[in-house]
């Protein structure tokens, strides 16, 4: 099922096409470092470059050979005379697969980094435009305080700019390869000739290898790719509740022809987050294999190997959708100002509760006896829907330390919202 969330680039590097080119990549870079030393003939290199493989060669051959790199080798002597004995040269196979994986992720990452770069913009935008739009914060989905919409959705743009640095760390971590040989003691293929593959190649040469580049790399590429994932389950969850019926302050985009329930044609579900908080959840399964990857047998063994062609792919595939996906939904949100308003004002005023107990403290009153004064006058308007501000102004207890006039001038919304400025400005906004 993995093809319906697969897009046509994301799909191209995960190809098996892309793969063996990327292998064919690294088998001609250490040739071109034999030639410079002599060890292959310099005029053997022009029909080394012409080497190419057969799909339908390799398909025949692997039910006869079962090794993926042996089935490979086979298909580009096929396309070449004997200068194909210079091909694969000192090598083990993880030397060309390991390295030709670090050159697929790479190009993995850095459509994901595009990706990513477009959904902050687009949530730039959003948090930008909706900057002072006031809504009521919630704690233990309770109403709290009042914020404002844009000052949700700035926190959402800095942690992608978090994501952001962690993606370029974990690329930066699997950019490594490894031309070191068997066992990775360098018998067969001197350091040198690592070091100028892995140049030409854009890489960094594992500085000790053993037969695999190590896997704590990659498990750290594949947190990475899940720490992003929930991320997007997080802000995803957020609009999940707030499109609730009894809420409705924002609403991911719903298509006029878009149906959502076969029994029920009024309904318009947040059918595109559910979808992504359901694919966060294989993120953190593809983690644990990979973790799991990294304890091989003394110098390799290959039950990492089955694990990756499934792990590896998905995950840069599913992110690369839901990145996508997501950034459709913020881009069609739907934000209504007017709901937030009226949520805000549900609770009869209760939310201005801190300033009226800070009021009282500031009179001189202990923060225990200003506690049972204001929570003895929260709780009657909260079960008698009464405004709060109206109890307070009939509570002698309080009038003694506070007028109705200063009561009521604690009733302000633009309170919560003055440092809001000085809150885009930290994150760049």
């Amino acid at each position: 099922m993995i093809e319906r969330y697969t897009r046509p680039e994301m799909a191209r590097i995960w190809s098996e096409e892309n793969k063996y080119d990327k292998w064919l990549q690294v088998e001609l870079a250490v040739c071109e470092a034999w030639a410079q030393r002599g060890v292959i003939p310099k005029d053997t290199l022009p029909k080394l470059r012409k080497a190419r493989y057969d799909l339908d060669a390799i398909a025949r051959y692997l039910p006869e050979m079962h090794h993926d790199m042996t089935v490979f080798l086979r298909s580009l002597a096929d396309s070449l005379g004997p200068e194909s004995r210079y091909l694969h040269l000192g090598l083990t196979s993880q030397d060309v697969m390991d390295t030709g994986l670090a050159l697929q992720l790479i190009e993995a990452t850095e459509l994901l980094e595009r990706e990513l770069r477009a959904l902050a913009e687009a949530i730039r935008e959003k948090a930008l435009e909706h900057k002072d739009t006031l809504c009521i914060g919630r704690s233990h989905g309770v109403h709290a305080e009042p914020t404002t919409f844009g000052l949700k959705l700035a926190a959402w743009w800095d942690e992608l700019r978090r994501q952001t640095h962690r993606l370029t760390q974990a690329k930066e971590t699997v950019s490594v390869g490894k031309i070191s040989g068997a066992v990775g003691t360098h018998a067969t293929v001197p350091p040198e000739i690592e070091v100028d593959v892995c140049g030409s190649l854009g890489l960094l040469p594992e500085p000790v290898s053993t037969q695999v580049v190590h896997r704590d790399r990659h498990a750290q590429f594949v947190s990475t790719l899940a720490l992003i994932a929930a991320s997007l389950e997080k802000f995803a969850t957020e609009i999940r509740h707030l499109q609730r019926t009894e809420v409705l302050e924002a609403e991911e985009p719903f298509g006029e022809a878009q149906t959502g329930s076969s029994s029920m044609p009024h309904k318009r579900n947040p059918e595109k987050c559910e979808r992504i908080c359901g694919l966060a959840r294989l993120f953190r399964g593809y983690t644990t294999a990979a973790l799991e990857n990294v304890a091989l047998w003394h110098e390799r063994d290959i039950s990492h190997s089955s694990v990756e062609r499934v792990i590896l792919p998905d995950a840069c595939t599913l992110l690369d959708y839901t990145l996508d996906l997501f950034t459709g939904i913020v881009r069609g949100l739907q934000v209504y100002p007017e709901n937030m308003r009226r949520n805000l004002e549900l609770t009869q005023g209760l939310v201005f509760s801190q300033r009226v107990l800070l009021a009282l403290i500031d009179k001189g009153l202990s923060r225990q006896e200003a506690y049972k004064l204001v929570q003895e006058n929260a709780m009657r308007a909260w079960k008698e829907r009464t405004p709060f501000l109206d109890l307070l102004c009939e509570d002698e207890d309080v009038l003694r330390h506070l007028s109705p006039e200063e009561l009521a001038s604690l009733f302000d919304y633009g309170f919560y919202t003055r440092h809001v400025d000085d809150s885009f400005r930290r994150v760049g906004l």
